[in-house]
């Protein structure tokens, strides 16, 4: 712990309970600084006498301290005895801190005793790099680093002797200090240091030992006129007036000069002025020129220091004549059938070469054999149409001022012949540098008159405005002479001149300083299909690529899908993109880049196909082929199928005339006839007789009885035709226990007329001639038969050569031909009951009412019956069939 005594500085008194209080009381020790982050003590003395004088009865123990109104702790405080207290702490910020001690006066009232403010801060450190410079002979400033800040009042001061004699000194509080003259000599060597001083101590420099004429630094030297002699065209003589007397220093200077309209320096060599002078001759400048001149000097021995430039001082150079031909460039109309051409002539100023006012221009036109005009224009013009022959022209342009004429700028126009370009001989190449657009290309292998060099801000929307410059041909570069703006397109043309006159150009494209794209390439679809899709997207314009475009990125993605990132070349505008999903929609985007960034384009979306190409073709032929096979099986089928069809779903109804009841009754009457004979000869044909007598018919049991009415009912109830009456000729096909569906068929069938058979009672197989069947129609709509209106389809029994022959006679009566048919049964069966056929009638026979295997003859010959019986048979529709007639 460092401990520093305090001085009372000043005090402060704030009167709670007086003034007297505050007279006897004193802080000590008397030091006002301290050094940050340092212990401080101090120490609050009272003198008792003179408190109880002033009736003040107060000790060191009711003392208390304080820093900035802020109460130190009190364990910091120590009481040495009744009448001082010590305290001891660390300032807490590197400023003027307030300490004070006080009290409470009858232990209520604050009383400041005493207070004293500390400088809290640093000791200085020791100036380092000390320096000095003597400007002109006429001050003398030195300088140094003081090093860290004391943060307290510092003094420093800058002492000079010579050997053992001091000289003034300077003070300074800061890292400065200057003598003036002449307080310093020169040609002494003499000592310079810096001592610095505060409040916590004390630092010297090393010191510095030199002569003040070694550090001299002099005044620039003031121009004082410019001489431009008209004898002296390219020449300008300075004249300046010293800043030191030349006596007692020798000088050299520096020279420098520059055109009005540049910022790059010249300087005249350091040999040529490296002595004491006062005036300088510039030559080889530019004539008719604006020039900027500026001077400085130094001691010759190179010891001390430049000055500074003197005042820029301006000057022009006289005229003279023209120093370079004009730049001269031409564009040729298309020749007419006589191979005359219109040329249109066009130079530029020459500027700085003109070398003083240029009075006008003088065009010369000839061939090789010929002289075809000279031209004198104004100096304003600077184009002019002319026409030439066929034949190869050249043309020449000259200016002039009042001092003379310019080198002649010639170009050679082809004849009509060599005007086809041939494949330029040179290679170009051009890029930014140094702020401009530089150009270079190779020499050719042939001599050539120079070079013009064509370049345009060239762009889409709008049209190239060209501008041209000639360059000597001992040149292979140049700077582009002309407004040139960044970001812009610039197609760049060089045109080697040859003596013959066909210039071969080549082109190159370049940008003064290239630029993120302004916008992104505009996309669109070409064609989308299934699973692919092409897209196609128009480049950016070219006044808005800011550069050249080195590639494309196509970025492609279907909704909540992956991201998927193609890059293409700068020549492609359109990409095929391939598995893809059908019925998806995709978001597109392309990305134009340069060699700066890339500038993307607003998305595009579309949506895939359904189904791909010839994928609705393939099935909409699919489907036609598989109708047609279905429709040609369909019809096939039919066709083969043809009657089973026509039955279920076409039922066939016959014609009445057609039926076949008109192939066993031929000579069948109209219902209107005479009824004297109703029979002829040949009705019932190939009709087999069964006979039974009435003997053996009793020898039948009942069963036997059945199974006979069972066959009556299969011939003449079940099968009796549709066209009316017993039909003893059909097949045995349905009985009356049938099922519904014959019924079915019946009832849906058309109603047509039935016949009314006539017959009469005959004894044995030949009908007489009296006794011919006769047929009338009948009023009935009950339908045919099946069998009777296919009769193609009936079944034959395989009994061959034998039918069942019946002779029958009808009667009026319906009642009473039943009871006779009954009865001539009866007696048939009864004469044949000892025939082996018709033992096991009732048993063999089937269902259908006989037995397929088993040939059976009967024989029916009905009681004797001499009178004619005509009967009209009607036929009730039941269900499953025919009631029996």
């Amino acid at each position: 712990m460092i401990s520093f005594y305090i001085f009372c500085f000043f005090t402060v008194i704030i009167a709670a309970g007086g003034s007297s209080a505050s007279s006897c009381t004193s802080i000590s020790p008397q030091t006002p600084f301290a050094e940050a982050y340092s212990n401080v003590t101090a120490y609050c003395i009272l003198n008792h006498t003179c408190l109880l004088e002033n009736n003040y009865n107060i000790k060191s123990d009711e003392l208390y301290w304080e820093v900035d109104d802020r109460r130190i702790q009190q364990s910091q405080y120590t009481v040495i005895n009744e009448t001082t207290s010590r305290v001891t702490y660390q300032p807490t910020s590197i400023s003027v801190n307030l300490l004070s001690c006080s009290t409470d006066i009858h232990g209520q009232i604050k009383t400041t005793l005493m207070g004293t403010f500390i400088n809290v801060g640093f000791p200085p450190e020791k100036p380092e790099n000390l320096s000095c410079i003597c400007y002109n002979r006429e001050r003398l400033t030195c300088t140094w680093r003081p090093g860290r800040p004391t943060k307290i009042p510092t003094t420093y001061i800058l002492k000079q002797s010579w050997k053992e004699d001091k000289r003034p000194e300077c003070k300074s509080n800061n890292e400065t200090c200057t003598l003036y003259f002449p307080d310093f000599q020169l040609f002494i060597d003499t000592t310079f240091q810096v001592v610095a001083t505060n409040g916590l101590g004390t630092a010297e420099s090393d010191e510095l030992r030199l002569d003040i004429i070694d550090i001299l630094k002099p005044n620039p030297p003031e121009i004082e006129k410019v001489v431009s002699l008209s004898q002296l065209q390219k020449a300008l003589k300075i004249e300046w007036k010293n800043p030191l007397k030349e006596s007692l220093f020798s000088i050299k200077y520096n020279l420098r000069y520059r055109k009005n309209d540049s910022t790059e320096w010249e300087q005249v060599p350091p040999n040529d002025i490296d002595k004491t002078r006062n005036s300088y001759t510039l030559q080889d400048l530019q004539p008719y020129t604006k020039y900027i001149l500026s001077l400085r000097c130094k001691q010759q021995n190179n010891k001390g220091y430049w000055s500074d430039w003197s005042k820029e001082y301006e000057a022009m150079t006289p005229e003279s004549a023209p120093s370079r031909a004009p730049e001269f460039w031409r564009k040729i109309g298309d020749p007419d059938r006589n191979g005359v051409r219109t040329v249109w002539l066009m130079w530029k100023d020459l500027g700085t070469y003109a070398n003083g006012e240029i009075l006008g221009y003088n065009i010369t036109l000839g061939t090789s054999k010929n002289f075809l005009g000279a031209y004198a224009l104004p100096k304003h013009d600077r184009q002019y149409n002319v026409t030439v022959p066929k034949d190869a022209v050249q043309i020449s342009v000259v200016a002039y001022n009042k001092y003379g004429v310019s080198p002649s700028s010639v170009l050679v126009i082809p004849d009509v012949k060599n005007r086809v370009m041939l494949p330029s001989e040179i290679d170009v190449k051009a890029f930014p540098k140094d702020g401009k657009l530089w150009v270079e290309w190779t020499a050719p292998p042939k001599s050539v008159l120079g070079y013009i060099i064509e370049w345009c801000a060239n762009s889409d929307s709008q049209g190239c405005e060209v501008e041209w410059q000639r360059e000597p041909s001992t040149v292979n570069g140049t700077f582009l002479r002309g407004d040139l703006k960044p970001f812009v397109y610039y197609l760049i043309k060089v045109y080697p001149l040859y003596k013959s006159g066909s210039e071969r150009p080549r082109c190159v494209a370049a940008y003064l300083q290239q630029g993120i794209p302004e916008e992104g390439p505009i996309v669109r679809h070409k064609s989308v299909e299934k699973t692919k899709a092409v897209i196609e997207w128009e480049p950016v314009p070219l006044e808005k690529q800011n550069g050249f475009i080195t590639n494309y990125t196509l970025k492609y993605e279907a909704k909540n899908g992956p991201v998927t990132t193609v890059t293409l070349n700068s020549t492609q505008t359109e990409y095929m993109m391939t598995s893809l999903t059908g019925n998806t929609v995709y978001s597109v985007s392309v990305t134009a880049s340069n060699e700066i960034g890339g500038k993307e384009g607003l998305p595009f979306t579309f949506s895939t196909n359904r189904f791909d190409t010839g994928e609705v073709e393939a099935i909409v032929v699919s489907s036609c082929i598989g109708f047609l096979l279905l429709v040609l099986i369909g019809g096939i089928l039919l066709c083969n199928k043809r009657d089973l069809i026509k039955k279920h779903i076409w039922p066939n109804v016959p014609d009445p005339s057609k039926s076949n009841i008109a192939q066993w009754s031929p000579q069948t009457p109209t219902r209107h006839e005479p009824k004297s004979h109703p029979f002829q000869d040949g009705s019932f044909t190939d009709v087999s007789v069964v006979e039974i007598t009435a003997d053996e018919k009793s020898s039948y049991s009942k069963q036997d009885l059945k199974s006979v009415d069972l066959i009556k009912k299969n011939t003449s109830e079940g099968l009796s035709s549709g066209i009316g009456g017993s039909s003893c000729l059909s097949s045995p096909q349905l009985s009356i226990s049938d099922s519904d569906e014959v019924e079915s068929g019946q009832n849906t069938s058309s109603t047509v007329q039935y016949s009314t058979v006539i017959i009469s009672g005959y004894r044995g197989q030949q009908p007489t001639a009296a006794a011919l069947p006769t047929f009338s129609r009948s009023e009935s709509t009950q339908p045919l038969l099946e069998s009777e209106e296919r009769p193609d389809e009936q079944p034959v029994l395989d009994v061959p050569n034998q039918y069942f022959k019946q002779n029958c006679t009808q009667d009026d009566s319906t009642g009473r031909l039943q009871a006779l048919q009954q009865e001539n049964l009866s007696s048939c069966i009864h004469e044949q009951d000892q025939s082996p056929q018709l033992a096991g009638l009732g048993h063999e026979m089937d269902p259908e009412g006989f037995n397929a295997g088993q040939n059976v003859s009967l024989e029916c010959q009905p009681a004797e019956m001499d009178m004619e019986i005509k009967s009209y048979l009607p036929q009730t529709v039941r269900r499953g069939g025919y009631l029996p007639q």
